[in-house]
């Protein structure tokens, strides 16, 4: 299945909804740290409800910790720096998307180190800046497990 990968994430509440998200979708979610708070947090388990239990969560000490134990076919970046679109990608099975700290976005050396067509966008107006985490995260989680024919969903074959 999908992976949803959180670099450094820094808000409670977003990553209790993403927990939330993961455990409703049966994604798998990576948190590589540091964390901008612990995982007992009062806003995060608020978030993501009793669902926290549900999420098949794994934690990375760093960046270099989750891609030496990690194994997916395709890493994609999220990035508003990006030129390609998300609904362009063909998104497979075990594809792992990859999303940024909340105030700063994922680092320029993460991102060179992806080929182009690995860094995606979701579209906005000309004067936006980004969008929340936890929407983003959505917004591609869904089009992926579209693509997959929301496999594993109740109403899957």
């Amino acid at each position: 299945m999908l992976n949803i990968v959180l670099f450094e994430p820094e808000i409670p509440p977003n990553t209790g909804n993403i927990m939330r998200l993961a455990a409703n979708t049966g994604f798998q979610l990576h948190l590589i740290e540091p964390l901008g708070f612990e995982l007992d947090d009062k806003q995060l388990r608020r978030a993501g409800l009793d669902y926290r239990e549900w999420a098949d969560t794994r934690r990375y000490s760093d960046y270099q910790d989750f891609i030496k134990n990690c194994k997916f076919n395709n890493l994609y970046a999220f990035t508003t720096k990006a030129v390609r679109y998300y609904s362009d990608v063909q998104f497979n099975p075990d594809d792992a998307l990859l999303f940024g700290p909340e105030s700063r976005g994922l680092p320029s050396e993460i991102l060179e180190s992806l080929a182009g067509d690995n860094r995606l966008r979701i579209p906005m107006t000309g004067q936006s800046r980004s969008l929340n985490l936890s929407n983003t995260v959505a917004i591609a989680a869904f089009e992926a497990w579209r693509q997959l024919g929301f496999r594993g969903s109740q109403d899957s074959p």
